[in-house]
């Protein structure tokens, strides 16, 4: 009998995999015919095939294959946005993008805190709570639609990088505000800092090594004996890049993003790649964050809970739109515009103002917090699927119009 269960359990699980597959190519071709971010689409095909509507897709969000998908996706998504980026950009940007990750998402905290306070009638601490949850912006969104969209690079590798280092900050704050919430603890500047400062630190360093050991076993003239296995290689790396740091309590995700930037800069660190297994990798990380795009927003579309966020949905959408309109623009002119060095433009503040989508990280804390029982965890929770929907059905199918009015748009 239980040989018969796995079984069956094995052939649910092809089935699914089959359907979110043939679904996503649906769904990437519907995208591409009506010029949006694909992400947006399989979020809404995501809803359809969910319990709530044709019930084809039911895939719990505390499940092991849900957590998997989510690790290794983002992490996957993470790594292809890291080696978009170029080392002489982000030498430009670089205080920009410090100050949005952390102080920005202080910043995004208070004024969705405070909105939450007067508009949902919540205690303090959980407004506060709710701030902090939805405070990172998300770069298994951002990075495809980067990907898709062609936007000034310093624009599209600043927001890029801002939503690859502000998931360490989103969960340090997430997480202190929690302990305050349940009475196990009190708030110390002094600590977080140091807690911010070991897992990016950290992270930095384990990407970074990993990167490099990867980029010396893949192009180096005399130990590259590795190059036709690359694609294979970035995915041990990946995957080693993210348990590693994670195993020192350090952010993973910061891990994988630097570990691209790292095998997207070999010539900047003096390595050769031939032509043909530059295109062969490329060609497999496309393939391969294509797919992870798929699973990753058919499934979180499939869970969005309806009749949880029925329940704060006026407030809700409220909350997320000072939250967009109010929040998100004063940090950025906040965090963006002292920098002297990278002499932004109004134009270009103005685009990043209107781009910081909600996605994956957040989604996950919050279920987190619904899963500990913490004070106000289901209107947390309800909002956060609320922001989500709203910043990516509004914002990402945006961008490009966005970019187009404000002459950001590059030729492919």
């Amino acid at each position: 009998m239980e040989t018969n269960a796995s079984l069956e359990f094995a052939k649910h699980i092809l089935l699914l995999i089959g359907i979110i597959l043939s679904i996503g190519t649906l769904s990437g071709l519907v995208a591409r015919a009506l010029r949006v971010p694909d992400v947006v689409v399989f979020l809404l095909f995501g809803i359809a095939l969910g319990p709530q509507a044709t019930g084809l897709v039911d895939i719990k969000a505390d499940s092991a294959i849900n957590q998997l998908i989510l690790i290794f996706g983002s992490s996957y998504i993470l790594f292809d946005g890291g080696a978009s980026i170029r080392l002489k950009v982000l030498k430009e940007v670089w205080l920009s993008v410090v100050i949005l990750a952390t102080l920005g998402v202080v910043v995004s905290m208070a004024v969705t805190g405070l909105a939450a306070y007067y508009i949902l009638g919540v205690p303090v601490i959980v407004a506060l709570l709710l701030g902090a949850a939805i405070a990172s912006t998300d770069p298994a969104t951002l990075v495809p639609v980067f990907k898709q969209i062609h936007i000034k690079d310093r624009v599209a590798q600043t927001v890029m990088s801002e939503s690859a280092f502000n998931d360490a900050m989103g969960a340090i704050l997430t997480f202190t505000v929690l302990g305050i919430a349940m009475g196990a603890g009190t708030f110390s500047a002094g600590d977080a800092v140091l807690d911010l400062l070991k897992q990016s630190g950290l992270g930095i360093v384990v990407g970074g090594a990993l990167g490099y050991l990867a980029a010396v076993l893949i192009a180096h003239e005399k130990f590259g004996f590795l190059a036709e296995y690359a694609p294979v290689v970035t995915l041990m790396a990946v995957i080693g890049a993210y348990m590693g740091a994670d195993g020192l309590h350090s952010s993973g995700y910061m891990a994988v993003f630097v570990f691209g930037i790292m095998l997207g800069n070999q010539q900047s660190l003096g390595f050769q790649v031939a032509e043909r297994d530059e295109a062969q990798l490329e060609d497999f990380v496309l393939t391969t964050s294509l797919i992870m795009r798929m699973f990753i927003f058919i499934l979180l579309g499939s869970q969005v809970n309806f009749s949880l966020m029925n329940q704060y949905l006026v407030g809700g959408i409220a909350v997320v739109t000072i939250f967009m309109l109010v929040g998100r623009p004063l940090t950025v002119f906040l965090c963006a515009l002292p920098d002297r060095r990278a002499k932004w433009s109004l134009r270009e503040l103005l685009f990043m103002c209107w781009t910081r989508e909600t996605g994956v990280i957040p989604g996950a804390l919050a279920g987190l917090l619904l899963g500990m029982k913490a004070p106000g965890a289901e209107m947390i929770a309800s909002v956060t699927f609320i922001a989500i929907l709203m910043t990516i059905l509004i914002q990402a199918t945006t961008t490009q119009w966005l970019a187009k009015k404000l002459d950001l748009l590059v030729e492919e």
